[in-house]
């Protein structure tokens, strides 16, 4: 089972200073709640958005002179004259320098952050507006919890008997990173998400029959194609009811004309290594014509033989028994492992002002912890504190280029407010036009998403089975879905610093470069977890070219190309070239992936053959974690690449490894080193730039230690090959092909192929033959 947020609402008395209608508490030297009530009572108990207020005493002062308080930490300068927050009696002075003219919050002044994000992308087509998040430029935030419903020690949400302010102000300048591990601290950190839903899932608004399905699954395997989740939509329960019960929107009988064995059905999706997930709209509560109708009917007290209908509320603790007892349960037990949420019915409970999405979201989650190592929801965003309620359901997308364009930022920007783990329609949902194109960049960049969820509409002409696009998209399409299944052990191991460090999978590029102006101006690019970042692609190729192209800012630093380990020197902006099936993702120096060797199968266990991708330039550390109900094994790889070394050590629960474990290290971007001898152990691809060191049976008691010597990063990288090959494709004349290409094996250094790239007239080839020269460079 899995274990509850934790709500510990009081706050260390050390952290106080209370006066008959104020008070203060100062959580952490950068963090403060600011109460005011008329009639001096203060709330201890947990709220939607805050469980915890529990922090460690901190060091302040706090000194009162003719009518006003002053709080002082190593951060901020409070000052309160007494009376109700205004911008007359409350301000505070921040001790550091990220504003344009003065460093002072007036209470009341516009605060402008980098944005949050939104509760739906349904209906939208490009860009929607965002809420405001936690992190800004000008180095503080403002998060208003005043009117939030408290949760109670049995997890009931019950309404504030104090109408007062209350308030909690960020004061963390440009450290993003201790600003969202402190508000996890405050709001609930994300919990850890069960391996499966790390993999592929497939989803579409299809009315299936169940051996429809089984076909499906059955042609995902023959084709190598991987998936751990399989989303059954709406039409899993009946649609067409009689008229008098309105809609068939809302269902919780399975429709046996389509599944005419539900349980052997899901049992059968569970051998085949996939976890279920069915649609539900609740909005319309239990209506007679339902299968469980009788059981909720009888708990609830209803008049059955006139065919009362059981309303939804879930603020009523009685029918939320029946909903759960008498419907969902009983679902379950057929083999639904989660449920995915979708209400779309407005913001109106039966207690005003709380959202029903809250209620969906909350008791939906804890319910699914009760029978699981980790609970588990498909829903939507509805505000801070939603990332304890995993995983958000971003709604249905248009399919376009412009909807593609925004969802890296939209994705990354959602860290700002705690929210780490979107799901997308990938692909899009409904309307727009066939383009292949358009659809392999969007699972492209799936599979660097936090869940890879493919999704479209009940349109026969729109759906995302690889075999359905020309040869070049399909094998690509079949790449990157397996890539996905192959990086779980380094998700998994993201997935755990999330739930226990705050660190996001995805994060916008300036959480690690927040003094670097450049970090603001690439908001669709992102960092990926400890050892990557990824620069989208979210525009159609040129039609000459047959490439595309992106702007991408290397950090200071050297990268390399995650798919060819060819180095780029940071500290610059660069327009980065890639064909169709290639995709912009870069390794940090010394960047160390662990990944599954073979990405072709269903399901995600801890694979027993381990492929290491080791980056060159730098010393690193990364530890991998992994989880077999509750048991832990941590193996961490330490880089020291001045002595050519790697260390492989272990920790935990070292049953979980798997037999006969099979580890392949590949040093990425190497040559042989003639000034030394060659280790024994190692073989090198010269090909391909890489040293592979394999063992097989893994020994789980020893330490193992890599010697590496006799090879060494690639000093000169030769791009002929990557000229010709670009060439090769483009729709530009054979002469001015040959021309180029004889400039590049003739000459050795850059200034005589950059005098030759300035005078070409086409400045896309130019800035495509710019980027080789510098990887030349670099």
């Amino acid at each position: 089972m899995g274990e509850k947020f934790l709500l510990k609402g009081e706050a260390n008395p050390e952290n106080v200073i209370q006066g008959r209608y104020y008070r203060f508490t100062v959580l952490t030297e950068r963090l403060i709640r600011m109460e005011y009530s008329a009639n001096g009572t203060f709330e201890d108990q947990s709220t939607q958005v805050v469980t915890r207020r529990d922090f460690p005493a901190v060091t302040f002062l706090a000194t009162e002179e003719k009518g006003i308080l002053e709080i002082s930490t190593n951060y901020f300068h409070l000052y309160y004259k007494k009376g109700p927050f205004t911008p007359q009696n409350l301000s505070i002075d921040l001790k550091f320098d990220y504003a344009s003219y003065h460093d002072q919050w007036t209470f009341g002044d516009e605060i402008t952050t980098l944005k949050g994000t939104a509760r739906t992308l349904d209906k939208v087509n490009g860009t929607t507006k965002l809420s405001e998040g936690l992190m800004a430029k000008n180095g503080y935030s403002l998060l208003d919890d005043s009117a939030s419903f408290l949760i109670d020690e049995n997890y009931n949400f019950k309404k504030r008997e104090d109408n007062g302010q209350d308030f909690y102000f960020f004061a963390y300048g440009r450290d993003y990173l201790a600003s969202l591990k402190d508000f996890f601290y405050l709001s609930g950190s994300p919990p850890l998400l069960p391996r499966f839903a790390l993999g592929n899932w497939w989803s579409r608004y299809w009315q299936y029959s169940s051996k429809e399905y089984q076909e499906l699954i059955e042609r995902f395997a023959v084709e190598k194609i991987p998936f751990s989740v399989a989303v059954i939509d709406m039409d899993w329960h009946l649609t067409t009811i009689p008229d008098r019960f309105g809609s068939g929107w809302t269902g919780y009988t399975w429709n046996l004309e389509l599944f005419p064995q539900p349980k052997e059905f899901l049992s059968w999706l569970h051998q085949e290594g996939l976890k279920t997930t069915l649609n539900v709209h609740p909005a319309d509560g239990i209506r007679a014509y339902e299968e469980p109708y009788l059981r909720v009917a009888k708990r609830l007290g209803l008049n059955s033989a006139d065919e009362e209908p059981a309303p939804f509320d879930l603020t009523d603790s009685l029918f939320r028994e029946a909903y759960f007892e008498d419907v969902h349960h009983q679902l379950e037990a057929t083999g639904v492992d989660f449920w995915w949420i979708d209400w779309q019915q407005g913001v109106n409970s039966r207690i005003l002002g709380l959202d029903p999405m809250w209620l969906l979201n909350h008791y939906h989650y804890l319910d699914n912890q009760k029978n699981h190592s980790e609970g588990l929801i498909l829903s939507r965003f509805i505000g801070p504190g939603s990332q304890r309620y995993p995983i958000g359901f971003s709604g249905d997308t248009v399919i376009s280029w412009e909807s593609l364009d925004f969802q890296p930022y939209f994705t990354a920007t959602a860290a700002n407010i705690g929210y780490t783990w979107w799901s997308h329609d990938i692909g899009g949902h409904y309307h727009g036009v066939h383009d292949e194109e358009l659809t392999l960049r969007w699972m492209q960049l799936g599979t660097f998403s936090p869940i890879n969820r493919l999704h479209s509409s009940d349109n026969p002409f729109n759906s995302k089975e690889p075999w359905r696009f020309n040869d070049m998209i399909f094998n690509s399409m079949r790449y990157f879905l397996q890539l996905r299944h192959r990086l779980v052990p380094y998700l998994y191991t993201i997935n755990y610093l999330t739930h226990t460090e705050g660190l996001p999978l995805v994060m916008p590029m300036y959480y690690l470069n927040s003094m670097d102006e450049l970090a603001y101006e690439v908001p669709n690019q992102f960092y990926f977890g400890t050892e990557l970042f990824v620069a989208p692609i979210t525009t159609k190729s040129d039609s000459d070219l047959k490439l595309s192209q992106v702007v991408v800012w290397f950090p200071a630093g050297k990268w390399y190309d995650f798919f060819t380990g060819v180095r780029y020197q940071g500290g610059t902006m660069l327009k980065v070239f890639r064909s169709q099936t290639d995709y912009p993702v870069f390794a940090k120096a010394g960047g160390i992936v662990p990944m599954n060797q073979d990405g072709s199968k269903n399901g995600e266990d801890v694979p027993t053959n381990l492929e290491v991708h080791i980056f060159p330039g730098s010393d690193n550390e990364f530890t991998l974690y992994e989880e077999i109900e509750n048991a832990c094994l941590e193996t961490t790889f330490k880089l020291d690449w001045k002595q050519q070394q790697l260390t492989i050590s272990l920790r935990g629960e070292l049953e979980i490894l798997p037999k006969n474990r099979q580890i392949t290290c590949l040093f990425r971007n190497v040559e042989l080193d003639s000034s030394q001898k060659l280790a024994s152990s190692i073989e090198v691809d010269v090909k391909n730039k890489t040293a592979i060191v394999e063992w097989t049976n893994f020994a789980i008691d020893t330490t193992k230690v890599i010697d590496f010597s006799g090879v060494r990063e690639v000093q000169r990288q030769q791009i002929a090959e990557e000229v010709f090959s670009k060439l090769d494709q483009a729709n530009i004349s054979y002469s001015l092909k040959r021309e180029i290409y004889q400039h590049f094996i003739t000459f050795q250094e850059s200034l005589p192929l950059i005098g030759m790239m300035n005078n070409l007239t086409n400045r896309m080839l130019a800035d495509c033959l710019f980027e080789m020269i510098y990887t030349m460079e670099s």
